[in-house]
């Protein structure tokens, strides 16, 4: 774990991504962030055996305890987000557990979305019943609904903006002030979709921030990992109890690649922008489509918190299609040329994937019939995904055009 060394809170967010947890080495002068692999450190002075026993060293020793690369990424993070440290871990999912299971025990009331992304829905409805852990499912999008949802034992308000699939944004500062008025302790936010480049939940009042480092931080789809990012004594306790004793550590090597992903992450943001609104508005005028939620568009019914909230609208859209969603899937599979036809998100390459309400309903949501009925109303039988990547917009739309 790490704070905001190496950063400058007079930077801007460009020069942050390249430099904040960044230096020269001292011994080789290297001015690239160095890949150190190494599993265990010679410390330099006499410590404990166990990590709840270090005596106040301050160096590495373990490195399921801590490691110079993933460190510094860390470090980076936290001055992404402008915060006081951040952690990580081996996946989004893991990061989310170790929030989750790390901060809440039995008998606490956990709320979540009523549709988020599917690796925290199935752990919040598969899961955590199994050790005492209470949950609800709300639309967050409905400050009444949260607030009618806590009661005297909820802990945490887990929020999800813009949220996977349906691209629902929520406002996390009114959430967050009607939470913390209400006695929950906890306000955490999903921010994936969003960046630092878009969204710092932190500064609307959230407690905890959480990212998938596969998306967009890392950029290339080429390494999973997740980050907690908060103050620094809340995440110094999660160390000891998510990372040392859940191990669901980040490997170095990752931790390397996703750091020279965030480098560019503020330019590939632009990117990402850029063509998601031509993208969305070819979409938006096409005869086959139905209707296209981007927050960049007008027409999203939450435009007005977007504007409010993102300072970039990210490149994730869906949108619905009046020919069957399978059948143009199919043809997807077969004939896209520059899109894949893949899960996951947030890379330089554009990914599409069909998701239909029937299937994600019966592995995933079970909502009730009044959630359902909503559900159905937003989504139909189903959205495709678009993650848009860096590519040139019209060549994604001719690519588009073709399978529509």
């Amino acid at each position: 774990m790490a704070g905001r060394s190496g950063g400058n809170s007079e930077w801007h967010t460009e020069t942050t991504a390249v430099h904040a947890g960044e230096f020269v080495d001292p011994a080789t002068r290297a001015s690239s962030p160095n890949l150190v692999m190494s599993v265990t450190f010679a410390p330099e002075a006499v410590t404990g055996f166990s990590a709840r026993d270090e005596q106040g060293y301050e160096g590495f020793v373990y490195g399921r305890v801590g490691s110079p690369t993933v460190t510094q990424l860390e470090s980076k993070l936290a001055a992404l987000e402008g915060a006081e440290a951040a952690l990580c871990f081996g996946s989004g999912v893991a990061a989310a557990h170790a929030l989750i299971c790390g901060r809440l025990s039995r008998g606490d009331h956990l709320i979540v979305p009523d549709a988020n992304y599917v690796g925290i829905a199935e752990l919040a409805r598969d899961t955590l019943p199994r050790f005492g852990i209470e949950v609800s499912y709300v639309d967050v999008s409905r400050p009444e609904d949260v607030a009618a949802a806590i009661r005297p034992t909820t802990r945490m308000l887990w929020l999800e903006t813009p949220a996977n699939p349906t691209m629902k944004l929520c406002d996390i500062a009114e959430l967050a002030a009607l939470a913390h008025g209400k006695g929950v302790r906890d306000v955490a936010v999903d921010s994936t979709y969003a960046t630092p480049i878009a969204t710092r939940p932190l500064a609307l009042g959230a407690d905890f921030v959480v990212h998938s480092l596969t998306k967009y931080i890392g950029g290339h789809g080429d390494a999973m990992g997740g980050a907690v990012i908060g103050r620094a004594e809340e995440l110094k306790a999660l160390n000891l109890e998510a990372t040392v004793h859940f191990g669901g550590v980040l490997s170095p090597f990752n931790a390397w690649l996703i750091l020279r992903g965030a480098a560019t992450l503020p330019i590939r943001m632009r990117a990402h922008e850029e063509a998601a609104l031509k993208v969305a508005r070819f979409l938006e005028e096409h005869p086959s489509v139905s209707r296209v939620f981007y927050p960049g568009l007008p027409s999203h019914p939450q435009h007005a918190i977007a504007l409010r909230q993102m300072r970039n609208f990210s490149g994730m859209m869906t949108f619905q299609t009046k020919r069957p969603g399978p059948e143009i899937a199919a043809r997807m599979v077969k004939d896209l040329e520059v899109i894949h036809y893949a899960v996951s998100l947030g890379h330089h390459r554009s990914l599409i994937y069909w998701i239909g309400t029937d299937d994600i309903q019966a592995s995933t949501f079970r909502h009730d019939a009044g959630q359902l009925r909503r559900y159905r109303d937003y989504a139909g039988d189903g959205v495709f995904r678009l993650s848009v990547g860096i590519e040139n917009a019209e060549d994604l739309i001719a690519d588009l055009a073709r399978v529509l």
